[in-house]
């Protein structure tokens, strides 16, 4: 491995071989070893932004490894959603008695896992990338050995997770087949100027396989399952970081491969957004549990992504971008509003229990409020302007009829948004929830903040711009 290769992939050699030395570092450091280790990690993904944010356009491996403005952008949101996840776990995991050192450890070993995925330039880099990401996520879901409901996820998740790997290598094996090539760029090339059949199903069976890592419609079937019976701290990371990887990697691919095939993957894109957009907004509706309910949120949230990628432009693209930033950071806050629904220590996750929050919790009842308004997409908040950049980008695509349906099913998902904010400012109270920790006060402030996004959004739009460009050539 020359100087250069090394430079090229700093950031995940550190971070790998941090995640080695925390695991030693947890094994010698018993009985205390999971505040260490949760501490340093944090520490660590906190230098590998900056280490990410520094390094230049490159790269590495005969090509198969990439640096470009699209890699830092999404993988600066990947370290930030890892990182607030391990710092939402604590006060949860020692409650439920499970603080394992391993848990910080894992996170880490995943998140080098996506953060390879967002620089994977072939076939076997992508393969790579996120069979390391899955592997220990299917470990984390089950975290909690002795809850049956854990298991029960970890195993339904690695079950389905082990069906889209081998339909996403059946896929990558046509495409080679027909193409010649596992570059990205090579199978532009090779493919410029005539897709046949055999490289079309190669393509649906690729998307097939990327469709379940971000849970779009009809390969969503784990994600409410997964949701409710994992750790509610690890839904937390599942709702972030692992997603947002997962849809990185399904732009890069589509763009960066198939430019001349946009009439075939166009369709396919666009019934996933479509079949997702419907399910996440009428699916959500009857739900109680509200980690149910945000895995419907979730996958509704995804398909409204996939419509800027649909559009097949530059400005779709920077669309899904900003999308994602606004996404994380909403998600991220609503999550720590339900980790800190507890009551004589017992973590409550029925809807019913936000019952006139209001008048004992304004201050959190006024947040979770907004949080809500924003994730249905009510203007000024984030929220409205992520759907804005994604259904514009539509528009000018020409698909129309896509934006009505985007904007007529965020109508519908916005009634159980709204059916939350109900319950806490005009039904009777319910008993007193126990105060918020000061972790969990950070994050809410932070998630707050970000939905005053309209107060200076060229934070997010000019790199997302700059890093939306960088996957075409004339960028």
């Amino acid at each position: 491995m020359s100087a250069s290769q090394i430079a090229t992939a700093l950031p995940e050699i550190v971070l790998v071989l941090g995640a080695i030395a925390l695991l030693l570092i947890g094994v010698f450091s018993e009985p205390r070893g999971y505040s260490l280790v949760t501490s340093l990690s944090v520490l660590l993904l906190a230098v590998v932004i900056v280490l990410v944010a520094m390094s230049p356009d490159a790269k590495a491996f005969s090509g198969s490894f990439t640096v470009d403005a699209f890699s830092r952008f999404t993988k600066i949101l990947v370290l930030i959603g890892a990182g607030t996840a391990i710092l939402m776990s604590s006060d949860y995991l020692k409650a439920k008695g499970i603080e394992k050192f391993e848990y910080p450890v894992m996170i880490l070993l995943a998140t080098t896992g996506m953060m390879m995925m967002l620089s994977a330039n072939d076939l076997i880099a992508l393969y790579i990338g996120l069979e390391l990401q899955s592997l220990a996520l299917y470990v984390v879901a089950s975290i909690h050995r002795d809850d049956l409901k854990s298991t029960e996820a970890g195993l339904k998740y690695f079950v389905l997770g082990a069906l889209s790997s081998g339909m996403l290598l059946y896929g990558a094996s046509l495409i080679y087949g027909f193409s010649g090539t596992i570059s990205f760029t090579g199978i532009a090339t090779a493919v410029k100027d005539h897709v046949g059949l055999g490289l079309i199903f190669g393509i649906v069976f690729l998307l097939a396989g990327l469709a379940f890592k971000i849970s779009a419609v009809p390969f969503h079937m784990w994600t409410p399952d997964v949701y409710e019976g994992a750790p509610t701290p690890v839904t937390t990371l599942f709702a972030g970081a692992p997603k947002i990887a997962a849809m990185g990697l399904l732009v890069r691919v589509i763009i960066t491969s198939f430019p001349s095939a946009l009439a075939q993957w166009q369709q396919i894109v666009v019934f996933l957004s479509i079949a997702s957009m419907a399910l996440g907004s009428f699916a959500a509706i009857g739900q109680n549990n509200i980690k149910r309910l945000m895995a419907y949120s979730s996958i509704g949230h995804m398909g409204f992504a996939l419509v800027g990628l649909a559009a097949g432009t530059v400005e779709g693209v920077q669309g899904v971008l900003i999308y994602l930033a606004l996404y994380l950071g909403t998600t991220v806050g609503t999550f720590a509003c339900i980790l800190s629904m507890k009551r004589d220590g017992t973590y409550v996750e029925n809807i019913n229990d936000l019952s006139g929050l209001s008048d004992k919790y304004p201050v959190r009842a006024y947040v979770l409020a907004a949080l809500m308004f924003s994730l249905a997409g009510i203007p000024p908040l984030s929220g409205f302007w992520g759907k804005w950049y994604v259904f514009v980008a539509a528009v000018h695509a020409n698909l129309y009829w896509l934006a009505v349906l985007g904007v007529l099913t965020s109508v519908v998902g916005a009634f159980y948004y709204l059916r939350v904010v109900k319950i806490m400012f005009f039904d009777a109270p319910s008993q007193n929830l126990e105060p918020m920790s000061g972790t969990m006060r950070a994050v809410l402030f932070v998630s707050a903040v970000t939905l005053a996004y309209i107060l200076y959004p060229a934070l997010i739009n000019g790199p997302a711009a700059s890093a939306a460009a960088s996957l075409w050539p004339a960028g």
